[in-house]
């Protein structure tokens, strides 16, 4: 039996689902994922692929998103520190163009639920980070959506330090994507 517990984000259906392992002179144990445990946190998806990230400090992946295969996820940091970010980009909700960021380590016994509908990123603040998520539904190629990470109207926080050795690093695709006013 698992052991979460929900924290609401102020962004429905998004939710912030801490775990308190097993703790014992060995190390820990606990159960990532319970499909009854997640099904009483009111979580209900089909997860029907895991995928796994490994990025240097600086790596900044997303804001992502699946246009006609939208994909919930249960995201978790493995190894290092992120930030991470869910846009809310369901044109009919209350909370649409809200975001939220949270930071997941290694320690903070911390996943993050992201719904279909949202579009999400990360950043690594540590000198590397292994990224796990579960996803709802497999990833089409030809169906990729996105937002510019620092969307001016969206207005993100982004934890990057004050640093000038600190670098964002992102994919040649992920400095395409357009503005969130001019998503179609």
């Amino acid at each position: 039996m698992g052991r979460f517990s929900v924290i609401e984000t102020g962004i429905k259906d998004l939710k912030v689902i801490k775990f308190d392992p097993f703790l014992d002179s060995r190390g820990y144990f606990f159960e990532a994922y319970n499909k009854n445990d997640f099904i009483k946190l009111g979580i209900t998806d089909e997860f029907v692929q895991d995928n796994q990230s490994m990025s240097s400090k600086g790596v900044l992946r997303g804001l992502h998103f699946q246009i006609n295969y939208p994909q919930s996820k249960l995201v978790r940091c493995l190894k290092g520190r992120v930030y991470d970010v869910a846009v809310d980009i369901r044109k009919d909700s209350p909370t649409y163009g809200k975001h939220f960021g949270i930071e997941l380590t290694e320690d903070n016994n911390t996943m993050y639920y992201i719904p279909k509908n949202f579009a999400h990123g990360f950043l690594v603040l540590s000198d590397t980070a292994i990224f796990t998520y579960k996803v709802s539904d497999f990833y089409h190629a030809n169906d990729e959506g996105g937002i510019i990470y620092n969307d001016p109207d969206l207005n993100i926080n982004w934890p990057i330090p004050d640093d000038p050795n600190f670098k964002v690093l992102l994919s040649e695709k992920d400095t395409k994507h357009p503005l969130f006013k001019d998503l179609k």
